[in-house]
């Protein structure tokens, strides 16, 4: 069976104004999965045999992405973030685990500001938090992301998932537009991260679209970094933090990385 046959065997969730489309794998422990912009559960395909060998993985496209249809509404991280508080109560999962790369590493911390009752633990991955943490010639990339690119990425990977599974192919580059527009809006969740009481994975790459420096910044926010953790670990984030830097990866392979699956699952499997 090759890895993409193992997908769109799912189904829609009419949730928060939106046909959100989710598919279910794997056993134990709820965790829900999401994926990076212009992208979808699928881009998980090398890690999610590893992920639901050992947790029921709630695979969900976000807006516009995938098999969800786009709605009328900007894509915006606290919008998809109370889709996904609504789906978790959809469906019944009791306290799930979030676990976000990318776009979907920006949404799953916003479900655990806005929504902590619902969620266990998160794993943010690849997020940056404020918008000026981004390298300028990211931020100059990002710029050129609209509807007139699209012509240029039809030989990418992206579009190609997009054509074979999106409900209304011809929506790409509106959706290359939305994207385009939540890019160039400033952002900074500053003090949103330094209450949060859910406690967090804060992952990047050693070579990420913002430096390590900024994830340690994160981190700092969520009590850690500040001091010597103690023998037992008495001394680590009140909150049950953590941080990983993964050596060798960029933002463009960490999701693929056997490397994030097992620190995803490091994280999530230790209770005490």
């Amino acid at each position: 069976m090759t890895p993409s046959a193992i997908f769109g065997k799912g189904r829609y969730a009419d949730v928060n104004g939106i046909n959100l489309y989710y598919e279910t794998h794997g056993a134990g422990r709820p965790l829900v999965l999401l994926h990076g912009g212009l992208g979808s559960g699928e881009m998980f395909g090398a890690i999610l045999p590893t992920l639901a060998a050992h947790h029921q993985v709630v695979l969900v496209d976000l807006q516009g992405h995938g098999r969800t249809a786009d709605i009328d509404r900007p894509l915006d991280v606290t919008l998809m973030a109370d889709d996904i508080a609504a789906l978790i109560e959809h469906i019944g999962l009791r306290k799930p685990d979030v676990v976000g790369f990318s776009l979907g590493g920006g949404v799953a911390l916003q479900v655990a500001i806005r929504h902590p009752h619902l969620v266990d633990r998160v794993v943010s991955a690849s997020a940056q938090i404020r918008r000026d943490a981004i390298y300028a010639e990211m931020l100059a990339q990002q710029a050129q992301v609209s509807a007139a690119a699209a012509e240029f990425m039809k030989d990418t990977p992206m579009y190609e998932l997009y054509q074979r599974v999106a409900p209304r192919p011809e929506d790409f580059p509106r959706l290359l537009d939305k994207i385009g527009t939540a890019m160039e809006k400033d952002y900074d969740y500053t003090e949103e991260v330094r209450g949060l009481q859910v406690p967090t994975l804060i992952v990047a790459a050693d070579a990420d679209m913002a430096p390590p420096s900024h994830f340690v910044e994160v981190f700092k926010l969520l009590d850690g970094g500040l001091r010597d953790g103690g023998w037992a670990g008495e001394s680590r984030p009140k909150g049950g933090h953590a941080l990983a830097i993964l050596p060798g990866l960029t933002h463009y392979n960490l999701a693929d990385s056997p490397l994030f699956a097992a620190v995803t699952l490091a994280f999530l499997d230790r209770r005490s």
